[in-house]
């Protein structure tokens, strides 16, 4: 997760990493790119599994958002805008103070996503 800058709006408040599609892109070209951009990480567009979306009326416009999981990648998320970021298990995603179009998804991701078992050697 990624909490936005307080300069922003919304500012302060966690969000999916993401961002708008550009001219001639798909939604997986825009991840790949926005991944690239925020967190320093290339997942490959094959790589994507589409989960779910989000429709929501924000004031000045409305939002369609995919959502797409992504289970591998080249690199290691650092935040490259300034931003913090955080880990989070799916069920506990719906606890954080979240943008508004995030927060159906995040009931989703801990409604059908299991948190990992601990495995200790």
């Amino acid at each position: 997760m990624s909490k936005r800058p307080e300069n922003k709006s919304y500012g302060g408040l966690w969000e999916f990493p993401g961002g708008k599609i550009e001219d001639g892109e798909s939604p997986e070209q825009t991840l790949r790119r926005e991944l690239w951009e925020e967190l320093g990480v290339e997942p490959c567009e094959q790589c994507f599994q589409v989960f779910s979306f989000a429709s929501h009326r924000y004031e000045d416009f409305h939002l369609l958002m995919p959502l797409f999981l992504c289970r591998q990648w080249d690199g290691i998320p650092r935040p490259k805008e300034g931003q913090e970021i955080r880990w989070v298990y799916p069920n506990r995603i719906r606890e954080m103070d979240l943008v508004p179009a995030d927060i159906p998804l995040a009931q989703e991701i801990g409604d059908r996503l299991k948190q990992g078992k601990r495995f200790e050697a």
